[in-house]
């Protein structure tokens, strides 16, 4: 079994007669990136906000609250999967640094699904109103421009294959076969007759042409409807007879409702008729269709996120999985930015999709100059105005879109890879402060420089 202990506990224990070689790795963590994108993160307040405590992760040793908010700060940065940053924690002072623990090399970590333990611990705590307010306090004192509100959408995507009908029609019969055959072996039953194997057959050899025709694919498309009906009213039989004699876990249940709303949604959808809240994968059913009008991706599987950002630092205004108009969130926007950084908004940035009435009339009521086209006939002071308008659009487009490609290539945001609504929700969270905090290095570092 690992041994992790805290470095304040065993500090003392270690005594060099020539050489304090701790004393000197941690002398050049304070001085690496990675040390002072520790001394970014008030990571003491927002543990103690989350509510985390020093219970043990399965039979590991204690990770203290402030070093759980760490290790998701880390995964962020690093991008390693849960293997690879166990890994890295083991053979790498400066992590162990980074994290507050230090690991004994004889009896190194060996459960990487610790970081995922971790992980769902914090998803369930996860209040982002109240750690992005811990965030602006601790680094307002290093920002400029307060009055200024810029803000856009973006999608964090999903690491998912690319639905279609036929692979979700599979991945249902594939799964409720299996589970019918795994209760009927338990019970000692005879399998009930399907034509689970000659459908399987027809959807590997589907599966396997370049070009499909469209005749093909709607009579395979019937057959898998019909199997998959026929499934599930097999399965109900077994519940009914022999309900008693089996085990339901939680997510048993849940995937089987899920599976029967695909049914009725593909049975629409080969009618003919228009589908609401369609579900796109079995896994992560919370997922929807997210229609963006892009030129290389014109529809997106993941969370869309409308965020606000003041000097550079992004902060999230509203996060769903579901698609929304994110014209119609200026004014939270500006609301939220006021609440955070207390400093009334003069200039607000967003692109065409914000430039609607309401919003219009709701900055000019309040004196906010925007970056939108003007309407209507220029005022006496067009020019100072038109000279604004483009400052801040330049601005928005540059530095508010250029972050979301930074979190995306480099801070784990591209494809997230977790497993259920609220840990994705926690993985987009540290992305997107992970890379605010390597900002607030420069942002800190020059404001001390000017200080002295």
């Amino acid at each position: 079994m690992a041994k992790i202990e805290k470095i304040s506990e065993i500090h003392p224990t270690l005594g060099f007669t020539e050489f304090d070689i701790l004393e000197k790795y941690r002398k050049s963590f304070n001085e690496s990136e990675l040390g002072r994108l520790h001394s970014v993160f008030p990571f003491e307040v927002m543990a103690k906000a989350m509510g985390l405590s020093e219970n043990r992760l399965g039979r590991r040793n204690i990770f203290s609250p402030s070093a759980k908010i760490a290790i998701m700060v880390l995964k962020a940065y690093t991008g390693f999967s849960d293997r690879h940053l166990v890994e890295h924690l083991n053979g790498n002072l400066h992590y162990q640094m980074f994290c507050g623990i230090m690991t004994d090399p004889s009896f190194p970590i060996t459960n990487y699904k610790i970081v995922s333990a971790v992980r769902n611990e914090m998803a369930s705590r996860l209040d982002i109103e109240s750690l992005q307010e811990i965030l602006a306090t601790h680094w307002k004192p290093y920002l400029e421009n307060l009055h200024v509100c810029m803000t856009d959408a973006t999608c964090y995507e999903s690491h998912m294959r690319f639905p279609t009908d036929m692979k979700l029609l599979w991945e249902s019969l594939e799964w409720l076969y299996r589970h019918i055959c795994l209760h009927c072996r338990a019970l000692g039953i005879r399998r009930p007759r399907n034509k689970y194997d000659d459908v399987a057959k027809a959807y590997l050899s589907y599966c396997k042409k370049r070009k499909r025709k469209a005749s093909r694919t709607r009579m395979l498309k019937r057959r898998m409807i019909r199997l998959l009906e026929k499934l599930l009213i097999q399965m109900d039989e077994i519940h009914r007879d022999y309900g008693a004699a089996l085990r339901y876990t939680q997510d048993y249940r849940k995937r089987l409702s899920i599976i029967r709303k695909v049914l009725v949604q593909e049975k629409e959808i080969f009618e003919g008729r228009k589908v609401s809240d369609r579900i796109v994968s079995i896994d992560r059913h919370y997922v929807r269709p997210i229609v963006r009008g892009k030129e290389t991706k014109s529809v997106e599987f993941g969370a869309k996120v409308n965020n606000m950002q003041t000097d550079g630092i992004s902060f999230i205004e509203h996060i769903s999985f579901k698609a929304f108009n994110e014209g119609i969130r200026l004014k939270n926007c500006i609301r939220m930015q006021q609440k955070l950084m207390k400093v009334r908004v003069t200039c607000a940035a967003g692109d065409s999709i914000y430039a609607n009435n309401a919003n219009r009339k709701f900055c000019t009521k309040y004196g906010i100059s925007t970056s939108f086209v003007r309407k209507g006939r220029a005022a006496k002071d067009e020019p100072l105005r038109k000279v604004l308008r483009s400052e801040l659009s330049k601005e928005r487009a540059t530095r508010l879109e250029g972050s979301f490609g930074t979190q995306k290539q480099h801070y784990s945001l591209s494809r997230i890879k977790a497993r259920n609504r609220k840990t994705e929700i926690l993985w987009i969270f540290f992305g997107i402060h992970t890379a605010n905090a390597v900002l607030m290095i420069e942002k800190i570092r020059n404001k001390t420089a000017k200080a002295a």
